[in-house]
Formats: structure tokens, C-alpha cells, sequence
């Protein structure tokens, strides 16, 4: 049956849009309210603060380095410059994945997997935002080229030309200059922020960590405006850096490849050192190092050769290396006996051959088995002759020998401005207490008094400590910096001088070290007749290994590297001292044998002119001796 038909209802229809129009226009007029209310906040409450940030934006603070002081030797020859080198830069900020764009650089130049994780260790350690960060150095021109062309795949990357710390002289000053390298994580956190910012290398070892506050130099910045991808349109403001102090080395080149090509590449060190100044004129440790390497980062395999050689390259022999003194401490020994009044200059110790302390058998040898007689004390010197100086440091005693001796700079550092020198050992009572928990031996002064045993010095140490005797007890630190930017150094903490109850001691001991060299019975008088001035000198050797008792010493039984140091120090003229030199040939064996012409040829290199004559600013007038004399007792 078919359904009626409904009429429709628009009056009904009519009221619901208009109902739903009402609600549209609400909400819309509600979202225009909050949107203009949103836009007053931002625009005008906030302008300040929104202007700031879109202003940092637009303008970035980009830090300038600056330029690294130079470093010279005495005589204005460059030891470490600045050079030019093109280096590749990364920004993080601006390359996006920088991972990915790591993986382009690998590709694009052809590396190795390992230069890759070195990168991504350089750009870690970026410090701030929109800071670029070097990650290769010195790139040739292939390599520009190959970035040039692949700069569309390379977002954030940038070739610039940088100043990159060079080195000259190469291994010839890598133990006392040191070298600079990349600031590392613990350096970050420790340097000032704002001072290196922009800076990514630090002094890592000698002059370069000592002196790092003057080399350094003081930050500059520049304003530039940049568009939304970070490129620089302009320079809005600049404030120019100022670059690091010069710093001038006491050190002679010349001098310095005398001392090493004296050494004849054997293992050892030899320093010398102008006794009224200070002034350290040449410093060779060998075998030694390319320290430029480390300026933009040393590979692990080539690090790893010279950590591992068993020749220890990397180690710094004149302020690390602790040996013991041997007979080079008896003249200062000899000086503390006299001060101390237990001996005189003309007392005698018969020598059979040893030295035995009362109801003791055993016996503590002569280096001459046979025995020199009735020794003095010249002869005690000049003959090295250890009984005499057993005796002479039984009556000392342990605690008069260690106050003595540490006056003399033993066991403690002795330089004004060198990084890595360590103290050294000057033994006691106390400290063999608190070592060993033991009570203090007779025996053990005994081997002290010709600087055996426990005690341990540096060269550096022994030069001083020879220095003091040339300078009858005048105190001055040893020292690489000659001026600073034209202003020589300040020493903070003086030592106090050596001051003796009769000014005539030190006389005794230094006409001693000359009988050595001139004496007719001297242990280095074949090097002291061949010498145009006469030489005050004193021969050392230490021991590496023990020899049992009533052995004597055969080297042929001996590993080379068991053989004995040969030490030797001296200073020159006698009469008028203008060098100190101080000598240790590793497993030598004989300090007068091969350490004291090692000494002589530093000497005359410095005192002799080019005709073989001392040199006129050098001589005492009316002071010198006949060459070959006999020196006598005063």
C-alpha cells in the first residue's frame, strides 16, 4: 500500500544552520581572538627578547687565534715558528649528519679507516656551537682539489688557511722546546673557555708547557653576519687578537750539535751550563725525536715505535733520567767533610785496597784493588779514591752527608723553568724508614760517600751541584729562558747560597778537580794535557748491576746494557769558570775514558776561538798555570 507524502520542514532546517553558523563564527572569532593575543605577546611583550634571539641568528661571534710566540735560541737562530698550512675544518651545526659527511671526506680523499676515527674524535671534542673544528692538516693540492669538486656532497666543510706550529731544528731541541698538540678532554676542562676559545693546540711538554700563559697569546673576535645557511655575508665589527710573547732559549745551536755529535749517537745526556748566569747553553738527550708529528697528530703505529723502543726516544735523560752520581759527588762530599770539621786538607786514610768498619769483616773495595797508600785529600780526588771517602763518610755520618749534599741541590729540582724534571733521591734515615720500614745501615753511608746506594740524581742535578763548587756556594737556578719578550725571567723562590765556615774549602775541592785533569797521577789527565786551559774535573761511574764480593768487574761477562754509566762533570776555565758541563753515557763504562773527552770537545767548542786559542774574554790575567803542573795544596 503505497505511503503518504511528507512535506519537509524548512523553517526546521533554517534554525539548525543558523544554530551551526552561530557556533562556527564563535569558534572562529575565539581562534582570532587568541591568534591576535598570541601575536601581542610575541610582537610587543616579547619583543625584546625574540628581537635578541633573531638577531643572534642573523650574527654570530666567531673567535680569532691568536698567533703563537716564536722561540729562539741565544745568538736570534728560529727554534719554533708558524707555518702556513691549509687544514680542513668541520662545523657540526652546519653539516647536518655529520657522520655521514665524515664517511663522504674518507671517500672523496681516499683514507684510511683509522683517519676516520681520529676525525670523529676531533669533532667530539668540539667545545662550542658553530665552532669549526680542524680534523686534517696540511693538505696538498690534490686534495683541495678533490674537495672542491665534491663541495656539494661536503655540507659544513671548508678548506682555510691556518698557522700550524713548525719546528725547524727538528730532533735537534725536542727534549728542552717540547712540542705542542690537540688540547684533549682533561686540558678542556681545566683551560679558560673564552681565552682558547678558537685555539686547539696547547703546549704539551718543555718551553712550550712552561711558557704556555706568554707563547699563548690573547683571544680577538669578529661580528659576522650570516644567512640561514650559516655562510658569512659580512663583518659587522672585529677585534684583532694579540699574539703570543717571543721567548729567546739561553740555548746555542752551534753548541748543541757539538754536544750531540760528541755523544756519537750513544744513549745518554749531556748538559751545559754558564755558572754566573744560570744560562743552560746546550741540553742533549739522545736518542731523540721529530717533535712536528705531534703538532697535527702522530699516528698510533708510529707512536707505539717510539713508546716501545727500547731505546727510549721519548725520554727525556737530562731532567728524568735518575742515575747514581758515582764519584762525581766526592768533591762536594769533600767540601761538606771540611765544613763539618771531622777531616782537614791534610788528612790521610792509608788505602790498602779497601775499607773495613770496625768488627766488620767484610771488606768494601777500592776501584784500585792494589791500593794508593796514604792518600790526602787532593790525591783523594785526583786518584778517586773511594776508601778514603768511605772513611770520610763513616765520620759523617747519614744525617750530617744528607743535610750537606741536599744543599747541594740533591735529591730536589733544581731549575727555574724546566716542565719535566724530577727531584731525585737524596736518602735518610726517615725516608728508609718510611720506604722499606728498616732501620739506616752503617754500610749504606759508607757506599754513599761515593755516591752508590739509594741515591739517585739527575745530569741536570750534577751539573748544578758542580756549578755551585765554580761558583764557591753561589746559588742560581738553572734555566732554557734568556728573556721573555725582551724581559729576562724572575726567580719566585731563590735558593739560599752555600755559605761555609772558611771560604778557603771550596778552594781545596776545586784544585782537587783540577789535579784530575793535570795532576801527574789525575784518573783524566790524557784529556787534561791536550787542553788549551786547564779543566776542573771529576769522573763517575754507576753501576748497573751489582758485582758479588770479591768479584771484579769483567765486561766481557756483562750485557751491554748491564755495563756501567760512565758520568764525568767539569767546569772551565779553573781559574776563571765560564762553562759547566756534565756528562752520562748510558752503559759507557769509564767516566774518564769516555766521558771526560766528551766533555772536553763542549768545552772548547765554547771557550776556544777559530784558531784554536782561548778565547781573550775567557782569560784570567795573570791566573794561569803551567799546563801540566802539579797542582799543590794552599
Amino acid at each position: 500500500m503505497p505511503q503518504p507524502i511528507r512535506l519537509k520542514d524548512h523553517e526546521k532546517d533554517a534554525r539548525l544552520i543558523r544554530k551551526r553558523a552561530l557556533v562556527g563564527g564563535s569558534v572562529f572569532l575565539v581562534l582570532t581572538l587568541v591568534l591576535i593575543a598570541r601575536m601581542y605577546y610575541l610582537q610587543v611583550i616579547q619583543y625584546e627578547y625574540h628581537s635578541t634571539l633573531a638577531e643572534n641568528n642573523r650574527i654570530h661571534v666567531q673567535p680569532i687565534p691568536p698567533n703563537r710566540g716564536l722561540i729562539y735560541d741565544r745568538n736570534g737562530v728560529i727554534i719554533a715558528d708558524n707555518r702556513p698550512s691549509f687544514s680542513l675544518t668541520l662545523t657540526r651545526e652546519r653539516a647536518g649528519d655529520w657522520e655521514k659527511v665524515l664517511d663522504v671526506i674518507v671517500e672523496v680523499l681516499e683514507l684510511a679507516p683509522e683517519d676516520r676515527e681520529l676525525f670523529e674524535r676531533r669533532v667530539r671534542q668540539g667545545r662550542r656551537p658553530f665552532e669549526p673544528v680542524p680534523v686534517l692538516f696540511e693538505l696538498s693540492e690534490e686534495q683541495i682539489a678533490r674537495l672542491a669538486v665534491n663541495q656539494f656532497r661536503l655540507p659544513g666543510v671548508e678548506v682555510v688557511a691556518q698557522l700550524v706550529r713548525h719546528y725547524p731544528q727538528r730532533e735537534h731541541f725536542a727534549h728542552s722546546v717540547g712540542y705542542v698538540g690537540r688540547i684533549n678532554e682533561k686540558e678542556l676542562k681545566e683551560l679558560d673557555p673564552v681565552e682558547y676559545s678558537g685555539t686547539h693546540h696547547i703546549g704539551k711538554t718543555g718551553i712550550e708547557r712552561f711558557y704556555e700563559d706568554e707563547l699563548h697569546g690573547k683571544v680577538g673576535y669578529e661580528e659576522v653576519e650570516t644567512n640561514a645557511r650559516g655562510r658569512v655575508l659580512r663583518v659587522l665589527n672585529r677585534t684583532d687578537p694579540l699574539p703570543g710573547r717571543d721567548v729567546t732559549l739561553t740555548l746555542d745551536v752551534h753548541l748543541q750539535e757539538v754536544a750531540e755529535k760528541a755523544l756519537g749517537g750513544r744513549r745518554g745526556a749531556v748538559v751545559a751550563i754558564q755558572p754566573q748566569t744560570g744560562e743552560v747553553l746546550a741540553m742533549v738527550s739522545q736518542p731523540s725525536f721529530d717533535p712536528n708529528p705531534f703538532v697535527t697528530g702522530i699516528s698510533f703505529k708510529a707512536y707505539a715505535e717510539l713508546r716501545d723502543s727500547i731505546d727510549r726516544p721519548l725520554y727525556n735523560r737530562v731532567l728524568r733520567g735518575l742515575y747514581p752520581p758515582g764519584s762525581t759527588i766526592k768533591p762536594m762530599v769533600a767540601v761538606s767533610g771540611l765544613d763539618a770539621g771531622v777531616v782537614t786538607p791534610s788528612t790521610r786514610v792509608f788505602d790498602p785496597g779497601y775499607y773495613q768498619l770496625p768488627n766488620n769483616s767484610h771488606k768494601y773495595r777500592n776501584w784500585n784493588r792494589t791500593g794508593d797508600g796514604w792518600v790526602d785529600m787532593n790525591t783523594a780526588i785526583m786518584r778517586s779514591n773511594d776508601t778514603y771517602f768511605y772513611d770520610l763518610a763513616h765520620k759523617m755520618g747519614i744525617d750530617r752527608l744528607h743535610d750537606y749534599l741536599s744543599r747541594f741541590g740533591i735529591g730536589q729540582r733544581v731549575s727555574l723553568d724546566m716542565f719535566e724534571e724530577t727531584a731525585g733521591l737524596m736518602p735518610s734515615r726517615e725516608w728508609k724508614r718510611a720506604r722499606y720500614r728498616q732501620g739506616w745501615y752503617p754500610g749504606e753511608t759508607l757506599i754513599l760517600g761515593i755516591g752508590q746506594g739509594y741515591m739517585q740524581a739527575t745530569p741536570l742535578q750534577l751539573a748544578q751541584a758542580t756549578a755551585l763548587v765554580a761558583n764557591k756556594g753561589k746559588w742560581i737556578r738553572p734555566h732554557l729562558a734568556r728573556t721573555i719578550d725582551g724581559s729576562p725571567p724572575q726567580d719566585p723562590n731563590p735558593m739560599p747560597d752555600i755559605v761555609l765556615r772558611d771560604p778557603k774549602y771550596w778552594d781545596y775541592a776545586r784544585q782537587g778537580m783540577e789535579s784530575v785533569m793535570h795532576g801527574a797521577r789525575g784518573t783524566a789527565r790524557k784529556v787534561g794535557d791536550t787542553a788549551a786551559y786547564r779543566i776542573a774535573g771529576k769522573s763517575g761511574t754507576a753501576q748497573v748491576v751489582a758485582i758479588k764480593q770479591g768479584e771484579k768487574y769483567d765486561r766481557s761477562k756483562v750485557q751491554e746494557r748491564h755495563r756501567d754509566h760512565a758520568l764525568f762533570v767539569g767546569f772551565a776555565p779553573a781559574d776563571n769558570p765560564q762553562i759547566v758541563v756534565s756528562v752520562m753515557v748510558e752503559n759507557g763504562e769509564s767516566g774518564s775514558g769516555v766521558g771526560a773527552p766528551l766533555v772536553k770537545q763542549v768545552m772548547d767548542a765554547w771557550l776556544l776561538d777559530e784558531n784554536g786559542q782561548l778565547k781573550a774574554e775567557y782569560a784570567k790575567p795573570g791566573a794561569a798555570a803551567p799546563l801540566n803542573a802539579e797542582v799543590k795544596q794552599p
